[in-house]
């Protein structure tokens, strides 16, 4: 059962229907669900489907394609030499089918591009020489290692330029269409429990495949990560490896960058990494942002050269905080509950969360219309001019002449504002005004998943946004 990917499919559909052949870039982080997607929205409607085949050579590459050519019914061929070979091939299967519209679904693109493999060549022959003269092809590209997709396919500078009809990029789950998934696996789990395993596995559909029914939160993360067969305990080791050939120097750079909650300087980045400032580290960070394990973003006042690097993928914040040092215990998790350890992580996570769940904040605030940029800010301690150096992870300034400073604060309960955080509350807006010199009316809003128990020191608060507001 296919969950959320409305628009999505919405644009599947209307390239299948189109009268002209169409091409279609799928990507988006591994394991978001992108091979999914275009499995169910056309089942067994492919005139033809390959994957390509992780770590092989020219020569397995070309075999597993002919092994897919028979599979729908080519027969009595030579085994190709090359790509263009295997696409004259491809061609071939095309002519043969009696279906109105022809599906082609190329997955796991970049596997088949081996080094001197002529693959992208022979792509670009087949769709410009052939397949888009023809009204009655749909071809569609996918893969998870979107550093490639990007610079190979969709930013191609040469026969490919311009030429793709649609792209798609996967996000991963919102906590609304997670809560889906799990109602349709008949997993019974509140809004809290799913805050939290979204606090552990992002929005990744994969991950949360794995969870059991009839088991609490606890025994599932222990069965997932920490038992001795967990299906996700060596997940990380693969996952990197899977989509950058050389994994050493973006592990490098998540690794330093999971040491440091608010993220650093691309300078920053190179001292600590050791690295050597050139444009291959820039391509890096590129790639670690464009696959969803990093994001950019500018601290308010800055300028763009100032932006900083923030790991945010959840999964890896979660393995380096537990995972990493290979925790022997089986019921690690539930032996963990209420620990200095946990909290201490949840803190960080939920801030990750609500990052990641903006247009849901801002829905919240009612301006969801409202054009606006979202920021962190940081600022020192400051004597004479009276700043006592405060942090902000979420800035929305919006064009109405606004700016939310958005506190967020994690509690298995509905929060109490002591007197103690309605001053740091109200220091930090001061701060901000000081050091910036904003002359936008300026509203601190709270995020925190039960609301406020005590309204005593509320005043300081414009807005109280709960777990619901981001479930929206």
């Amino acid at each position: 059962m296919l969950i959320g990917r409305d628009q999505e499919q919405r644009k599947l559909r209307e390239a299948y229907q189109a009268e002209e052949s169409q091409f279609i870039a799928v990507y988006g982080r591994r394991r978001v669900g992108k091979t999914y997607l275009i499995r169910e929205s056309f089942g067994s409607g492919f005139t033809f489907q390959h994957t390509g085949y992780y770590g092989g050579k020219l020569s397995d590459e070309l075999f597993e394609f002919c092994a897919s050519l028979r599979e729908y019914g080519l027969t009595d061929f030579e085994r190709p030499r090359n790509w263009l070979e295997a696409f004259e091939l491809l061609k071939d299967l095309i002519r043969g089918s009696k279906g109105e519209k022809k599906v082609i679904f190329l997955d796991e693109l970049s596997w088949m591009d081996t080094r001197g493999s002529d693959f992208i060549m022979a792509l670009e022959g087949f769709w410009n020489s052939w397949a888009s003269a023809r009204k009655d092809i749909l071809l569609i590209v996918c893969g998870s290692v979107t550093s490639w997709m990007l610079s190979k396919i969709i930013h191609n500078k040469g026969g490919l330029y311009n030429r793709l009809s649609c792209r798609i990029h996967l996000q991963p789950f919102t906590l609304k269409e997670c809560e889906e998934y799990i109602k349709s696996k008949k997993i019974v789990m509140n809004r809290h429990q799913i805050l939290e395993s979204y606090m552990i596995m992002g929005g990744i559909p994969y991950y949360w495949s794995f969870l059991e029914k009839g088991l609490s939160l606890a025994q599932n993360i222990d069965r997932l990560f920490f038992s001795n067969d967990a299906p996700l305990k060596q997940e990380f080791d693969y996952l990197y490896s899977a989509l950058f050939k050389r994994p050493e120097p973006y592990l490098e750079i998540v690794s330093a960058l999971g040491k440091k909650k608010t993220g650093m300087t691309r300078e920053e980045l190179l001292k600590v990494t050791h690295s050597t400032d050139s444009g291959n580290f820039s391509t890096r960070l590129e790639e670690l942002e464009s696959c969803g394990f990093i994001r950019k973003y500018r601290r308010y006042g800055m300028k763009e050269r100032n932006s900083n690097y923030q790991l945010i993928d959840n999964y890896t914040l979660f393995y380096f905080k537990f995972l990493d040092d290979r925790p022997t215990d089986e019921h690690y998790w539930s032996n963990q509950i209420n620990t200095p350890k946990v909290n201490a992580w949840c803190g960080l996570a939920f801030e990750m969360v609500c990052l990641e769940h903006v247009p849901q904040i801002k829905n919240a605030l009612g301006i969801s219309g409202v054009l606006t940029e979202a920021y962190s800010w940081i600022c020192k301690e400051d004597s004479e001019k009276g700043i006592h150096g405060s942090q902000i992870d979420l800035v929305i300034a919006r064009k109405d002449q606004v700016i939310d400073l958005c506190e967020m604060k994690f509690s298995v309960k509905m929060f109490s504002i002591t007197e103690k955080i309605d001053e740091s509350i109200r220091r930090k807006a001061s701060d901000f005004l000081l050091s910036t010199g904003a002359k936008y009316a300026i509203h601190t809003i709270l995020v925190t998943p039960y609301g406020v128990a005590d309204r005593s020191y509320v005043g300081s608060i414009q807005k109280v946004i709960t777990t619901e507001d981001l479930f929206s």
